[in-house]
């Protein structure tokens, strides 16, 4: 009876704990990076390469990193990823020229992906499959808790008067730093061994990565997340440049963003219900082609009142993609290459933050700061029709119906047999 309730739920609940900070630091470090690499005198370009090379480095290891994760345990991920965004964090806090803000965003970019990849294991692996999209909803909880106090802490530590920006900004990447090593406290006892890592090491290993890609769904949800991610991402880089160009306080930016996070929080909590109501294909499709009208609606010159409200639209629409794609991917995947399909989807994501922002940052330089919102949503209205040919169920999809739970009988039934 009490077969999937083994572990407990207080493992998830540590690592929603565990990624709401670690995610804080980034997104506190993030717009903090922007500012900074401005009073560095920065241009827009220089923003988007500086963005680009947050997920450079991570680009090249999201596969590795995953095959070791299907070889072996998950969890010792966390703490060097924790590791690796503090110190990645606190040095660009100390540089003093622009190449070096950027090796160090790699180096935090580096981490992010480190934490994540292990942490999205961990939830594949000890999730039963009818709990898995709720399981993912919650995980990505955390990301959202992070992205919600990240900007608006950084916004309130960093101020632009008599030329303080270098200085508060520095002092974001710091604080930022703090915030990342306070994560390591709550990630005890986050996985359980099953001693089942041992036998998958080998059937992994045979997984070429061609076969992962060519599993139904897999290309789908690596697209969806891309284009959802690439999303959030350049609204987290760029939001600041737009502020700065319409006379919008540092301040009043990070409110923004984090309400763009409170409302992908709140989507989040109501997940499950959304789903059973309009179900998997019509909830991806509508949230990603209402998502890309609203990017591209950044582009006007609105008033901010105007802006609030379509942040807080475009955040509940974004909630959607993120766990609903680690579901799909996780499903579509071979059982023991399903870090490895998680680390694929990283992969299609970084990809994403490499030349998304590069592109917005090209797309700035020629056409104003607000064109990459378009960019933005012309890729969301491609993730729609991606969604929209839905997500049917593969062979080997475990099905929830297939196990009933049996019901009693009669005595008279009893008696028959």
């Amino acid at each position: 009876m009490p077969r999937t309730r083994k572990p407990g739920r207080g493992w998830l609940l540590r690592l929603v704990i565990a990624f709401a900070l670690a995610q804080g630091a980034v997104s506190m470090a993030r717009p903090a990076v922007s500012y900074r690499a401005l009073s560095l005198g920065a241009d827009e370009r220089a923003i988007g390469v500086i963005a680009g090379v947050y997920a450079l480095l991570p680009l090249f290891a999201a596969v590795p990193l995953g095959r070791r994760t299907d070889h072996g345990r998950c969890a010792p991920l966390l703490p060097f990823g924790v590791v690796l965004i503090a110190g990645g964090c606190a040095l660009s806090g100390t540089a003093g020229s622009l190449p070096a803000m950027a090796a160090w965003s790699g180096v935090m970019g580096l981490g992010h992906l480190c934490f994540v990849i292990g942490a999205q294991s961990i939830v594949a692996r000890q999730s039963a499959p009818a709990e898995q999209d709720r399981n993912f909803g919650h995980f990505t909880i955390g990301a959202s808790l992070g992205q919600l106090i990240g900007p608006i802490a950084a916004g309130y530590l960093i101020s632009e008067r008599d030329g303080a920006m270098a200085r508060t900004s520095a002092l974001a990447l710091i604080v930022s730093a703090a915030v990342a090593a306070v994560s390591l406290g709550s990630l005890r006892r986050i996985e359980h061994r099953t001693g089942a890592a041992p036998r998958r090491a080998e059937s992994a290993a045979r997984v070429p990565v061609g076969r992962i890609l060519r599993s139904r769904g897999v290309p789908a949800g690596i697209f969806i997340s891309l284009a959802v991610l690439s999303a959030t991402d350049i609204l987290t880089a760029y939001l600041p440049v737009v502020g700065e160009h319409r006379g919008i306080a540092p301040a009043t930016v990070g409110l923004l963003l984090s309400l763009r996070a409170a409302a992908t929080i709140a989507c989040r909590l109501v997940m499950t219900p959304m789903l059973r109501v309009l179900g998997r294909t019509a909830l991806l499709t509508t949230t990603c082609l209402l998502a890309g009208v609203l990017c591209a609606g950044i582009a006007l010159p609105v008033p901010v009142a105007a802006l609030a409200v379509m942040l807080a639209v475009l955040g509940f629409c974004l909630g959607v993609g993120q766990p609903l794609s680690m579901t799909t991917v996780v499903r579509a995947a071979p059982p023991e290459a399903r870090s490895t399909a998680l680390a694929l989807r990283l992969t299609g994501n970084r990809l994403g933050q490499v030349v998304a922002p590069a592109s917005a940052g090209l797309v700035a330089g020629v056409a104003g700061t607000a064109a990459p919102f378009v960019m933005l949503g012309v890729l969301l209205l491609a993730a729609a029709g991606l969604g929209a040919r839905g997500d049917r169920p593969r062979k080997d999809d475990p099905a929830p119906a297939a196990v009933p739970a049996p019901r009693r009988r009669s005595p008279a039934d009893r008696n028959r047999a």
